[in-house]
């Protein structure tokens, strides 16, 4: 699996003036080109905007994102992202990165 980028080299890339750059990350994997890539996957469409993805987040998982991920696996380009809940818990939700849909939630 190859991680191409946490949070702080998506929001530079896939940020379509929207004001997700706003949200916490770390960076562990992240090339300095990982945001060019994450554009171009972008703009062939091979992946949504995170703005959208949060929105798919937050509709199933309601809290504060605190990491983002996009990875690249045998099925293709995923998103996974970290929520904490206004319980507490850490919660990690897989989508897919071309079509939004929910792979996996699970406590983290």
């Amino acid at each position: 699996m190859k991680t191409i980028s946490r949070l702080s080299t998506i929001a530079a890339s896939i940020a379509l003036g929207t004001a997700t750059a706003l949200l916490p990350a770390a960076s562990v994997l992240a090339g300095k080109d990982d945001h060019l890539e994450a554009r171009e996957l972008l703009k062939r469409g091979e992946i949504l905007p995170l703005a959208h993805i949060l929105d798919v987040v937050q509709a199933r998982v309601p809290g504060d994102v605190i990491e983002v991920e996009l990875d690249r696996d045998d099925d293709g380009w995923e998103y996974k992202v970290k929520v904490l809940t206004p319980t507490g818990l850490v919660r990690k939700i897989t989508l897919n990165a071309r079509n939004g849909a929910v792979i996996k939630i699970k406590d983290d």
